[in-house]
């Protein structure tokens, strides 16, 4: 029997926008040199592979390149399938058992919530690479932040996200992971705007990064004095995050568009 396979746009507010992600429902436990495989076939920035375990499903997530330990858009388009493919019923959580610990997410109307841990942030010295590497200089950058093996990067103008255009061989070769940057933002109703930059893990620019607003979300609450945000992740697809922020959890909400549904017809 073949594997059912999708691809969704996660924190979509249309088609084509967003961030797409590929889902692999499997039955039981496979290969990891089998999900790696698949992954790079999808390249897409994250393929998620998902089977039971427990009261919920074991979760995994690879880049065409490597295995993370947080994703969270695939997380969110994993939930979207589950529900809509009636799997679990709409007012039943989903969780998730991953490298990150157990994950949840909830669903209202159409609204998808995921309730993840917040990172730990450590004030860092700028770092002279990045800045040349991002093509800004030393007095655009705000604060510089590290966060697991990432690093979060405030610039004095939203304009300067907007329009950044990364050396992303440079960044490839510096030390660190990841690279969020981001701005307060100067439009009504949006508090703050990100990009985010891995392309060590294969990934240049990841259209709306989940996983990185569990750092952008405290990052802002704390200097917007605000535990509610609404963040633009100013890629060229673009994708809105609904976020709340409290001392153990952060509440990131987004909707989901099932864009492909198929199969995979290589056995694991």
């Amino acid at each position: 029997m073949n594997t059912p396979l999708f691809i969704i746009d996660a924190f979509a507010g249309k088609a084509y926008s967003g961030n797409p992600a590929a889902v692999c429902l499997l039955k039981h436990p496979v290969d990891e040199a089998f999900m790696l495989k698949t992954a790079a076939e999808m390249n897409l920035s994250e393929t998620a592979f998902l089977w039971p375990e427990n009261d919920g499903y074991r979760l995994r997530w690879f880049t065409p390149k490597v295995e993370v330990n947080l994703c969270g858009h695939a997380t969110l388009a994993s939930a979207h399938i589950l529900w809509e493919v009636g799997l679990l019923d709409p007012e039943v959580e989903a969780r998730f058992y991953t490298r990150s610990g157990l994950l949840r997410a909830s669903l209202a109307d159409d609204l998808i919530s995921l309730y993840f841990p917040p990172y730990e942030l450590k004030s860092s010295p700028t770092i002279p690479a990045l800045i040349e590497a991002l093509g800004i200089t030393e007095e655009n950058v705000v604060e510089t932040m590290l966060y697991a093996d990432n690093v979060l990067v405030r610039l004095d103008q939203e304009s300067l996200v907007r329009e950044l255009s990364p050396d992303f061989g440079a960044l490839s070769r510096l030390e660190e992971r990841a690279f969020a940057v981001t701005a307060e933002s100067s439009i009504e109703g949006i508090d703050c705007v990100s990009r985010f930059f891995a392309p060590k893990m294969g990934v240049n620019e990841d259209p709306v990064t989940g996983s990185a607003h569990t750092a952008l979300a405290p990052f802002w609450a704390s200097r917007l004095n605000r535990t509610q945000l609404t963040a633009y992740q100013a890629s060229e697809r673009g994708g809105l995050l609904q976020l709340e922020v409290s001392k153990d959890q952060i509440k990131m909400s987004g909707r989901a568009i099932t864009i492909v549904s198929g199969e995979l017809h290589v056995k694991p």
